[in-house]
């Protein structure tokens, strides 16, 4: 099996029984914030782009490029679709002019022309990716992949009951804005993304071990930032905090652990791996080009200063009322949401601010009303959610009639941000559900999760605690860490207080626990 690293997630995977590229993304995503890194642009795609079967994990822009899906790969590949909830991935690939769909059931390996083999196994929850993520595992003449990208799941069990992994590809990096963009001190900035990031690394290092394969690849990660007003994301300021690190990092960390087996592709590489071993080469030496990084962005952020002034210029709407706007198409879904507008709470507040943000003064000020289900002028109260964004991002969202305001104006780091007490889920899946099948979708699995009942209790050092992590049922066996009396699920990162069973990261999710030998306290209602 010979992979070839093609930028980020990207991978082009050929055998003998047919070729598979993988999430291929070249053109800046997230209002022209995010590039790959390293710059993958210069690639021979029409090439690499000639394949039997394409594949993309999820709708992230940094997975699916539409441009680059229309203008450089076969229409005469076949899609391997993820049984995701929704309709939209297959009909976005469908308006590119795809026509060719292997519907792949869930969790179940599929054979393919000679022999080749396929499983993909895909996320439903409205907090992985948009509305869904996947992972792909193939085999071919006793050769096993899994190209597990950004997915989280909770149990690699699936893949490894498969046959032993031959070539691990996961994500290690951030892909996130927190906490670079909320309005605090930079101390505490600092010690959030510090914390993040030793998160990150730790999750990573538990995949690989679940796993075992005989090589990991450091993929999906990070993206670079060559806007002048983000330059100071990239992880070359000697930041502790930053959470962008990159391959060469990944590397020292991983031989921290023990780690030996770690291989980087850069865009280009070509690893042939066997049952036996793998073998790769690349286009420049690995530990050069991390060497020279500050040079290769320099040159990047030159080249595509047009690209990113170009997209600039397309944003700006001033015919739209924003106001009007985001009265006619959020008021609806507000009047459908139970679930969602329950667990916001409270108003969310949006600030407008001018083109330039000359004095960060607010043009408009712009409250999404939850509990009253009302789009409205601010009107001076108090809000626990605020974001701050250039108005002229809010314009072309309602002018493109975007859906997903997190895969576009949240992840594009182009806002502030500012709350009280704990990060709130609900906030970002209302507004990543910005759309009637997205949103009734939403709804219906949380009131399918609310409804459940997870009866099984495990033992964590002094306590009994629910099996499943109430946030989005990871196995606490095996990702529940406790220390005193705080549980801590390394899926995610969520923290709970044990003598009370609530959440410390957000609102809700009340975790069901009490101490070894004594009895379990009469259920409380969750705040």
């Amino acid at each position: 099996m010979r992979v070839t690293g093609t930028g980020h997630a990207s991978m082009r995977i050929d055998t003998a029984a047919g070729s598979i590229l993988c999430d291929p993304w070249v053109n800046p995503a997230y209002f022209a914030s995010w590039f790959p890194f390293p710059d993958n642009s210069l690639l021979d795609w029409e090439t690499l782009g000639q394949v039997d079967y394409l594949y993309v994990s999820h709708l992230h822009r940094d997975h699916f490029d539409a441009k680059h899906l229309r203008d450089f790969v076969s229409k005469d590949a076949t899609v391997l679709l993820p049984e995701f909830p929704t309709s939209e991935m297959e009909d976005e690939f469908r308006a590119l002019g795809f026509t060719k769909f292997l519907k792949a059931p869930n969790e179940q390996v599929v054979e393919l022309d000679g022999g080749l083999k396929i499983m993909i196994q895909a996320l439903t929850s409205p907090t992985d990716g948009p509305i869904g993520d996947s992972s792909l595992w193939v085999e071919y003449d006793g050769v096993r992949l899994l190209n597990q990208n950004d997915a989280r799941p909770t149990d690699l069990g699936l893949f490894t009951e498969l046959g032993h992994v031959h070539a691990h590809l996961l994500q290690f990096s951030g892909a996130i804005w927190y906490p670079m963009v909320y309005e605090l001190p930079q101390s505490a900035k600092t010690a959030f993304g510090k914390q993040k990031r030793d998160r990150q690394f730790d999750r990573t290092w538990r995949y690989i071990d679940d796993l075992k394969a005989s090589h990991v690849f450091p993929i999906a990660g990070p993206p670079c930032f060559l806007d002048d007003a983000l330059w100071q994301f990239n992880d070359i300021h000697g930041d502790e905090g930053n959470i962008f690190p990159d391959q060469s990092v990944f590397l020292a960390e991983y031989a921290k652990v023990g780690g030996t087996n770690g291989i980087v592709l850069l865009p280009g590489s070509v690893a042939e791996v066997t049952t036996s071993g793998a073998t790769t080469t690349h286009p420049q030496p690995v530990e050069e080009f991390f060497a020279n990084k500050v040079a290769h962005l320099e040159e990047m952020r030159e080249r595509k200063r047009p690209v990113i002034e170009a997209e600039k210029a397309s944003w700006r709407h001033p015919e739209i009322d924003v106001l009007k706007e985001m009265k006619r198409r959020i008021e609806p879904l507000l009047d459908e949401s139970i679930y969602l507008a329950k667990g916001v709470g409270g108003p969310v507040r949006f600030d407008l601010v001018s083109p330039d943000g000359s004095g960060g003064e607010s043009v408009e000020s712009i409250v999404v009303d939850f509990p009253g289900k009302e789009v409205r002028p601010y009107a001076d109260e108090k809000v626990r959610y605020r974001f701050r964004t250039e108005r002229a991002l809010i314009e072309y969202l309602l002018h493109i009639g975007e859906v997903d305001w997190v895969n576009s104006l949240f992840l594009s780091c182009r806002f502030s941000a500012a709350r009280i007490g704990q990060y709130n889920e609900f906030v970002y899946a209302f507004f990543k559900c910005l759309s009637t099948e997205r949103l009734q979708y939403a709804e219906g699995w949380y009131d399918e999760h609310e409804r459940a009942v997870d009866a099984e209790d495990i033992t964590l050092g002094d306590w009994v605690v629910q099996r499943r992590c109430p946030h989005l049922k990871a196995d606490l066996s095996r990702f529940g860490i406790v220390e005193g009396d705080q549980l801590t699920c390394q899926l995610h990162g969520w923290k709970f207080d044990l003598p009370s069973g609530r959440c410390l990261t957000s609102v809700g999710h009340k975790v069901r626990a009490h101490r070894v030998g004594e009895e379990e306290a009469t259920p409380q209602s969750a705040p």
